[in-house]
Protein backbone atom coordinates (compact mmCIF):
# COMPACT_ATOMS: atom_id res chain seq x y z
CA UNK A 1 0.00 0.00 0.00
CA UNK A 2 1.25 3.51 -0.82
CA UNK A 3 2.42 5.62 1.81
CA UNK A 4 0.88 8.67 1.63
CA UNK A 5 2.71 11.96 2.73
CA UNK A 6 1.64 14.21 5.73
CA UNK A 7 1.74 18.02 5.55
CA UNK A 8 4.70 18.07 8.78
CA UNK A 9 7.20 15.93 6.54
CA UNK A 10 8.43 19.44 5.30
CA UNK A 11 9.14 20.64 8.45
CA UNK A 12 10.66 17.21 9.75
CA UNK A 13 13.32 17.18 6.94
CA UNK A 14 15.68 19.65 7.45
CA UNK A 15 16.43 18.58 10.94
CA UNK A 16 16.94 15.00 9.91
CA UNK A 17 20.69 15.27 9.45
CA UNK A 18 21.75 17.41 12.48
CA UNK A 19 22.64 15.58 16.04
CA UNK A 20 19.05 16.41 17.90
CA UNK A 21 16.46 13.66 18.19
CA UNK A 22 13.13 14.01 16.69
CA UNK A 23 10.23 13.30 18.51
CA UNK A 24 6.63 12.80 17.38
CA UNK A 25 3.89 13.13 19.52
CA UNK A 26 0.30 11.77 18.88
CA UNK A 27 -2.60 10.02 19.33
CA UNK A 28 -2.57 6.10 18.47
CA UNK A 29 -3.81 5.17 14.75
CA UNK A 30 -3.08 9.12 13.32
CA UNK A 31 -0.04 7.85 11.46
CA UNK A 32 3.02 8.34 12.98
CA UNK A 33 4.12 5.22 12.44
CA UNK A 34 3.52 5.63 8.58
CA UNK A 35 5.19 9.13 8.81
CA UNK A 36 8.51 7.07 9.96
CA UNK A 37 8.21 4.74 6.80
CA UNK A 38 7.59 7.65 4.62
CA UNK A 39 10.92 9.14 6.08
CA UNK A 40 12.60 5.59 5.62
CA UNK A 41 10.95 5.37 2.43
CA UNK A 42 10.64 8.76 0.59
CA UNK A 43 12.89 11.02 1.96
CA UNK A 44 16.34 9.42 2.76
CA UNK A 45 17.14 7.36 0.14
CA UNK A 46 19.29 7.61 -1.71
CA UNK A 47 21.41 9.57 0.61
CA UNK A 48 20.68 6.85 3.13
CA UNK A 49 21.55 2.58 2.39
CA UNK A 50 18.90 0.72 3.95
CA UNK A 51 21.19 -1.24 5.93
CA UNK A 52 21.48 1.95 7.63
CA UNK A 53 17.62 2.68 8.27
CA UNK A 54 16.40 0.81 11.20
CA UNK A 55 12.69 0.68 12.66
CA UNK A 56 11.99 -0.72 16.02
CA UNK A 57 8.87 -1.26 17.34
CA UNK A 58 8.70 -1.29 21.16
CA UNK A 59 5.57 -3.11 21.80
CA UNK A 60 7.59 -6.37 20.92
CA UNK A 61 8.47 -7.27 23.58
CA UNK A 62 11.90 -8.47 22.52
CA UNK A 63 13.17 -5.44 20.89
CA UNK A 64 11.67 -3.88 24.14
CA UNK A 65 14.16 -5.51 26.12
CA UNK A 66 16.93 -5.33 23.79
CA UNK A 67 16.84 -1.91 24.33
CA UNK A 68 15.97 -1.92 28.53
CA UNK A 69 19.14 -3.26 28.79
CA UNK A 70 20.77 0.29 27.85
CA UNK A 71 22.28 1.98 24.87
CA UNK A 72 25.25 0.33 24.40
CA UNK A 73 23.04 -3.43 23.78
CA UNK A 74 20.94 -1.57 21.51
CA UNK A 75 23.94 -0.45 19.43
CA UNK A 76 25.21 -4.04 19.70
CA UNK A 77 22.05 -4.66 17.84
CA UNK A 78 22.33 -2.54 15.66
CA UNK A 79 25.68 -3.99 14.79
CA UNK A 80 24.41 -7.49 14.46
CA UNK A 81 22.03 -6.03 11.73
CA UNK A 82 24.80 -4.87 9.42
CA UNK A 83 24.64 -1.27 9.60
CA UNK A 84 27.56 0.34 8.40
CA UNK A 85 29.18 2.42 11.03
CA UNK A 86 31.04 4.21 8.93
CA UNK A 87 28.49 6.45 8.10
CA UNK A 88 25.46 7.63 9.25
CA UNK A 89 22.67 5.70 10.74
CA UNK A 90 18.79 6.26 11.11
CA UNK A 91 17.34 4.11 14.28
CA UNK A 92 13.36 5.02 13.84
CA UNK A 93 11.83 3.96 17.24
CA UNK A 94 8.17 3.39 17.86
CA UNK A 95 6.34 3.69 21.13
CA UNK A 96 9.47 5.08 23.11
CA UNK A 97 7.23 5.61 26.19
CA UNK A 98 7.66 2.03 26.65
CA UNK A 99 11.24 1.96 27.50
CA UNK A 100 11.63 1.89 31.69
CA UNK A 101 13.58 4.61 31.30
CA UNK A 102 13.25 7.17 27.97
CA UNK A 103 14.93 9.92 29.01
CA UNK A 104 18.14 8.69 30.30
CA UNK A 105 17.51 6.16 27.33
CA UNK A 106 17.57 9.08 24.61
CA UNK A 107 19.95 11.42 26.37
CA UNK A 108 23.03 8.55 26.64
CA UNK A 109 22.00 7.85 23.49
CA UNK A 110 22.41 11.49 22.38
CA UNK A 111 25.43 12.38 24.20
CA UNK A 112 27.68 9.33 22.95
CA UNK A 113 26.67 8.45 19.63
CA UNK A 114 24.57 11.92 18.21
CA UNK A 115 26.97 12.19 15.37
CA UNK A 116 26.85 8.82 14.08
CA UNK A 117 23.15 7.53 15.13
CA UNK A 118 20.18 10.14 14.02
CA UNK A 119 17.14 8.98 16.67
CA UNK A 120 13.73 9.71 15.34
CA UNK A 121 11.43 8.42 18.43
CA UNK A 122 7.67 8.86 18.64
CA UNK A 123 4.75 7.82 21.39
CA UNK A 124 1.38 7.72 21.75
CA UNK A 125 0.50 10.69 23.85
CA UNK A 126 2.16 13.20 25.38
CA UNK A 127 1.44 12.23 28.73
CA UNK A 128 3.30 8.91 28.62
CA UNK A 129 6.30 10.73 27.12
CA UNK A 130 6.20 13.81 29.73
CA UNK A 131 6.04 12.05 33.11
CA UNK A 132 8.70 10.13 31.74
CA UNK A 133 10.80 12.71 29.64
CA UNK A 134 13.16 14.66 32.74
CA UNK A 135 14.47 17.98 31.86
CA UNK A 136 17.57 15.87 30.92
CA UNK A 137 16.29 16.42 27.13
CA UNK A 138 16.40 19.96 26.80
CA UNK A 139 18.21 20.99 24.04
CA UNK A 140 18.30 17.61 22.61
CA UNK A 141 14.82 17.20 21.21
CA UNK A 142 13.32 18.50 17.81
CA UNK A 143 9.26 17.71 19.16
CA UNK A 144 6.35 17.46 16.62
CA UNK A 145 2.69 16.60 17.38
CA UNK A 146 1.14 14.73 14.67
CA UNK A 147 -3.13 14.85 14.15
CA UNK A 148 -5.65 13.16 12.20
CA UNK A 149 -5.57 14.33 8.93
CA UNK A 150 -6.61 17.95 8.22
CA UNK A 151 -8.83 18.30 5.40
CA UNK A 152 -6.19 19.09 3.11
CA UNK A 153 -4.67 15.60 3.85
CA UNK A 154 -7.96 14.45 3.57
CA UNK A 155 -8.40 15.38 0.22
CA UNK A 156 -4.85 13.99 -0.89
CA UNK A 157 -5.78 10.79 0.59
CA UNK A 158 -8.96 11.02 -1.53
CA UNK A 159 -6.76 11.37 -4.63
CA UNK A 160 -8.20 14.36 -4.98
CA UNK A 161 -5.61 17.82 -5.80
CA UNK A 162 -7.16 20.91 -4.96
CA UNK A 163 -4.88 23.91 -4.05
CA UNK A 164 -7.08 25.12 -1.26
CA UNK A 165 -4.15 28.11 -0.58
CA UNK A 166 -5.75 29.69 -3.68
CA UNK A 167 -9.26 30.84 -4.67
CA UNK A 168 -11.52 28.07 -5.24
CA UNK A 169 -14.17 28.05 -8.46
CA UNK A 170 -17.63 28.36 -7.79
CA UNK A 171 -18.07 25.13 -9.62
CA UNK A 172 -16.05 23.17 -7.31
CA UNK A 173 -17.93 23.88 -4.10
CA UNK A 174 -20.66 21.64 -3.73
CA UNK A 175 -17.93 18.83 -4.42
CA UNK A 176 -16.23 19.93 -1.88
CA UNK A 177 -18.91 20.62 0.70
CA UNK A 178 -20.06 17.25 0.24
CA UNK A 179 -16.44 15.73 0.97
CA UNK A 180 -15.91 18.05 4.38
CA UNK A 181 -19.23 16.05 5.16
CA UNK A 182 -17.72 12.99 4.71
CA UNK A 183 -14.90 14.29 6.55
CA UNK A 184 -16.73 16.37 9.40
CA UNK A 185 -19.29 12.84 10.00
CA UNK A 186 -16.53 9.49 9.94
CA UNK A 187 -13.44 11.69 11.23
CA UNK A 188 -9.96 12.44 10.53
CA UNK A 189 -8.32 8.67 11.41
CA UNK A 190 -6.02 8.07 8.30
CA UNK A 191 -7.37 4.56 8.21
CA UNK A 192 -11.08 5.44 9.14
CA UNK A 193 -10.72 8.27 5.85
CA UNK A 194 -9.27 5.21 3.30
CA UNK A 195 -11.90 3.04 3.96
CA UNK A 196 -14.98 2.99 1.35
CA UNK A 197 -17.95 1.70 3.35
CA UNK A 198 -19.44 3.70 5.99
CA UNK A 199 -20.02 0.22 7.97
CA UNK A 200 -16.33 -0.45 7.83
CA UNK A 201 -15.47 2.92 8.93
CA UNK A 202 -17.83 2.31 12.04
CA UNK A 203 -16.30 -0.94 12.87
CA UNK A 204 -13.35 0.25 12.74
CA UNK A 205 -13.64 3.38 14.88
CA UNK A 206 -15.50 1.12 17.58
CA UNK A 207 -12.05 -0.90 17.91
CA UNK A 208 -10.42 2.49 18.03
CA UNK A 209 -12.24 3.46 21.07
CA UNK A 210 -12.86 0.52 22.62
CA UNK A 211 -8.75 -0.65 22.43
CA UNK A 212 -6.62 2.39 22.19
CA UNK A 213 -9.58 5.04 24.21
CA UNK A 214 -10.89 3.10 26.91
CA UNK A 215 -8.29 0.32 27.56
CA UNK A 216 -4.76 1.95 26.78
CA UNK A 217 -5.91 5.63 28.91
CA UNK A 218 -7.24 3.20 32.05
CA UNK A 219 -4.19 1.24 31.94
CA UNK A 220 -1.69 4.17 30.96
CA UNK A 221 -3.17 6.34 34.59
CA UNK A 222 -4.11 3.41 36.74
CA UNK A 223 -8.10 4.31 36.59
CA UNK A 224 -9.47 2.35 38.57
CA UNK A 225 -13.43 3.01 38.06
CA UNK A 226 -13.47 2.18 34.34
CA UNK A 227 -17.29 2.74 34.13
CA UNK A 228 -17.58 6.03 34.93
CA UNK A 229 -14.25 7.08 33.14
CA UNK A 230 -16.03 5.47 29.97
CA UNK A 231 -19.34 7.43 31.01
CA UNK A 232 -17.31 10.93 31.35
CA UNK A 233 -15.66 10.29 27.87
CA UNK A 234 -19.41 9.56 26.75
CA UNK A 235 -20.85 12.58 28.10
CA UNK A 236 -17.81 14.81 26.62
CA UNK A 237 -18.55 13.78 23.46
CA UNK A 238 -22.29 15.08 23.68
CA UNK A 239 -21.20 18.39 25.00
CA UNK A 240 -18.17 19.07 22.35
CA UNK A 241 -17.73 22.63 21.85
CA UNK A 242 -19.72 23.77 25.18
CA UNK A 243 -18.58 25.35 28.40
CA UNK A 244 -16.90 22.38 31.28
CA UNK A 245 -18.58 22.31 34.13
CA UNK A 246 -16.47 20.33 36.77
CA UNK A 247 -18.84 20.56 39.12
CA UNK A 248 -21.89 19.31 36.93
CA UNK A 249 -19.42 16.60 35.72
CA UNK A 250 -18.93 15.58 39.14
CA UNK A 251 -22.64 15.44 40.32
CA UNK A 252 -23.93 13.54 37.02
CA UNK A 253 -20.90 10.95 37.24
CA UNK A 254 -20.89 10.90 41.48
CA UNK A 255 -17.24 11.34 41.02
CA UNK A 256 -15.25 13.72 42.94
CA UNK A 257 -14.45 17.18 41.72
CA UNK A 258 -10.30 15.83 41.78
CA UNK A 259 -11.16 13.02 40.20
CA UNK A 260 -12.72 14.49 37.42
CA UNK A 261 -9.91 16.83 36.99
CA UNK A 262 -7.37 14.04 36.83
CA UNK A 263 -9.52 12.28 34.09
CA UNK A 264 -9.93 15.41 32.03
CA UNK A 265 -6.51 15.75 32.60
CA UNK A 266 -5.74 12.28 31.39
CA UNK A 267 -8.12 12.65 28.41
CA UNK A 268 -6.44 15.65 26.99
CA UNK A 269 -2.62 14.64 27.12
CA UNK A 270 -3.75 11.51 25.11
CA UNK A 271 -5.34 13.67 22.88
CA UNK A 272 -8.93 12.40 22.84
CA UNK A 273 -10.28 16.32 23.90
CA UNK A 274 -8.94 19.58 24.06
CA UNK A 275 -10.14 22.58 26.55
CA UNK A 276 -9.83 26.39 25.02
CA UNK A 277 -9.66 29.21 27.58
CA UNK A 278 -12.09 32.48 27.29
CA UNK A 279 -10.63 35.82 25.87
CA UNK A 280 -10.87 38.40 28.49
CA UNK A 281 -9.18 41.61 28.56
CA UNK A 282 -12.28 43.22 30.69
CA UNK A 283 -12.98 41.48 33.71
CA UNK A 284 -15.66 43.49 34.79
CA UNK A 285 -18.01 41.96 31.61
CA UNK A 286 -16.29 38.86 30.57
CA UNK A 287 -18.35 36.21 32.53
CA UNK A 288 -16.71 33.05 33.24
CA UNK A 289 -13.23 31.50 33.49
CA UNK A 290 -14.27 27.73 32.55
CA UNK A 291 -12.99 26.75 29.05
CA UNK A 292 -14.85 25.03 26.63
CA UNK A 293 -14.06 21.41 25.75
CA UNK A 294 -13.72 19.52 21.97
CA UNK A 295 -13.70 16.49 20.72
CA UNK A 296 -10.10 15.87 18.67
CA UNK A 297 -11.99 13.43 16.41
CA UNK A 298 -15.46 14.35 15.08
CA UNK A 299 -15.79 10.91 13.70
CA UNK A 300 -15.35 9.52 17.32
CA UNK A 301 -17.75 12.24 18.84
CA UNK A 302 -20.15 10.89 16.14
CA UNK A 303 -19.72 7.79 17.46
CA UNK A 304 -20.04 8.08 20.63
CA UNK A 305 -23.14 10.63 20.66
CA UNK A 306 -24.43 8.02 18.73
CA UNK A 307 -23.54 4.34 19.72
CA UNK A 308 -23.36 4.79 15.56
CA UNK A 309 -22.58 6.68 13.30
CA UNK A 310 -25.41 9.56 12.49
CA UNK A 311 -25.16 10.16 8.67
CA UNK A 312 -26.66 13.98 9.05
CA UNK A 313 -24.61 16.59 10.29
CA UNK A 314 -25.51 18.92 13.66
CA UNK A 315 -24.46 22.23 14.90
CA UNK A 316 -22.12 21.02 17.65
CA UNK A 317 -20.41 18.24 15.44
CA UNK A 318 -19.97 21.49 12.65
CA UNK A 319 -18.46 24.09 15.21
CA UNK A 320 -16.07 20.81 16.44
CA UNK A 321 -14.91 20.47 12.83
CA UNK A 322 -13.93 23.84 12.31
CA UNK A 323 -12.37 23.59 16.04
CA UNK A 324 -10.16 20.71 14.58
CA UNK A 325 -8.93 21.88 11.20
CA UNK A 326 -8.42 25.50 13.16
CA UNK A 327 -6.03 23.32 15.93
CA UNK A 328 -4.43 21.36 13.41
CA UNK A 329 -3.22 24.33 11.56
CA UNK A 330 -2.97 26.89 14.61
CA UNK A 331 -0.98 27.28 17.80
CA UNK A 332 -4.06 26.61 19.81
CA UNK A 333 -2.78 28.36 22.61
CA UNK A 334 -4.04 31.47 20.83
CA UNK A 335 -7.66 30.07 20.36
CA UNK A 336 -10.50 31.25 22.16
CA UNK A 337 -14.16 31.25 23.05
CA UNK A 338 -15.55 34.59 24.21
CA UNK A 339 -18.70 35.83 26.53
CA UNK A 340 -20.01 37.79 28.61
CA UNK A 341 -22.75 39.16 31.70
CA UNK A 342 -24.35 40.67 29.18
CA UNK A 343 -24.75 37.29 26.76
CA UNK A 344 -22.65 37.79 24.03
CA UNK A 345 -20.79 35.30 22.78
CA UNK A 346 -18.27 34.69 20.09
CA UNK A 347 -17.09 30.84 18.87
CA UNK A 348 -13.22 31.61 18.26
CA UNK A 349 -11.15 34.23 18.95
CA UNK A 350 -7.93 34.41 17.47
CA UNK A 351 -4.84 36.37 18.58
CA UNK A 352 -1.65 35.23 16.56
CA UNK A 353 -0.16 38.29 17.64
CA UNK A 354 -0.64 40.49 20.62
CA UNK A 355 -3.13 42.82 19.58
CA UNK A 356 -4.13 41.22 16.93
CA UNK A 357 -7.59 39.44 16.59
CA UNK A 358 -9.78 37.64 14.20
CA UNK A 359 -12.75 36.40 15.31
CA UNK A 360 -14.93 33.64 13.96
CA UNK A 361 -18.64 32.64 14.22
CA UNK A 362 -19.45 28.98 12.91
CA UNK A 363 -22.94 28.49 11.32
CA UNK A 364 -23.98 25.32 9.66
CA UNK A 365 -26.31 27.12 7.83
CA UNK A 366 -26.23 31.21 7.65
CA UNK A 367 -29.38 32.69 7.77
CA UNK A 368 -29.60 36.48 9.02
CA UNK A 369 -28.03 35.96 12.15
CA UNK A 370 -27.71 38.65 14.67
CA UNK A 371 -25.14 40.70 14.68
CA UNK A 372 -24.96 41.77 17.79
CA UNK A 373 -22.06 40.08 19.32
CA UNK A 374 -19.91 40.77 16.70
CA UNK A 375 -20.03 44.79 16.46
CA UNK A 376 -20.14 44.46 20.30
CA UNK A 377 -16.85 43.01 20.37
CA UNK A 378 -15.71 45.06 17.44
CA UNK A 379 -16.32 48.23 19.63
CA UNK A 380 -14.97 46.62 22.21
CA UNK A 381 -11.37 45.28 20.56
CA UNK A 382 -9.80 46.21 17.27
CA UNK A 383 -10.04 43.04 14.59
CA UNK A 384 -8.24 42.31 11.91
CA UNK A 385 -11.21 40.09 10.35
CA UNK A 386 -14.48 38.99 10.75
CA UNK A 387 -15.53 35.48 9.35
CA UNK A 388 -18.77 32.96 9.85
CA UNK A 389 -18.05 30.32 8.70
CA UNK A 390 -20.80 28.01 7.40
CA UNK A 391 -21.42 25.29 4.73
CA UNK A 392 -24.82 26.93 3.42
CA UNK A 393 -23.92 30.58 1.81
CA UNK A 394 -28.03 31.56 0.66
CA UNK A 395 -27.27 34.81 1.81
CA UNK A 396 -24.35 37.17 1.07
CA UNK A 397 -22.52 38.59 3.88
CA UNK A 398 -23.03 41.46 5.90
CA UNK A 399 -20.51 44.41 5.61
CA UNK A 400 -17.21 43.95 6.73
CA UNK A 401 -17.73 40.08 7.56
CA UNK A 402 -16.27 37.27 5.30
CA UNK A 403 -18.32 34.48 4.62
CA UNK A 404 -16.49 31.22 4.44
CA UNK A 405 -16.62 27.98 3.46
CA UNK A 406 -14.69 25.92 5.90
CA UNK A 407 -12.21 24.76 3.07
CA UNK A 408 -11.95 28.77 2.65
CA UNK A 409 -9.58 29.42 5.91
CA UNK A 410 -6.93 27.99 4.03
CA UNK A 411 -6.96 30.79 2.06
CA UNK A 412 -7.73 33.51 4.23
CA UNK A 413 -6.11 32.57 7.53
CA UNK A 414 -4.31 29.63 7.80
CA UNK A 415 -0.83 30.22 7.32
CA UNK A 416 0.98 28.86 4.33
Amino acid sequence: MEIKKRKVVPAITPLLFDEEIIVIHGSRQVGKTSLMKYLMTQVLPPRVKPQNMVYMDLEDFLLLETCNKGVDNTVNYLKTLGCNFDEKIFLFMDEIQYLDNPSSFLKLFHDRYGPKIKLVVSGSSSFAIKSKFKDSLVGRTFDFEIFGLDFEEFLQFKGIDYDLQQPIPETLHPQLKELYKEYALYGAYPKIVLTETIEKKELILKQIVNTYVKKDIVDLAGIKNIKKFNALIILLASQSSNLLNNNELSNTLGLARDTIEKYLFMLENTYIIRQISPFSKNLRIELTRMAEVFMEDTGMMNLLTHKTFSRELWGALFETSVFSLLRKNLDVTNLFYWRTSKGHEIDFVHEPRRGELNTLEVKLRYKKQSLTSINYFKREYQTQNTFIITLDKALPPPPGIQLLYPWQLYSHLLPK
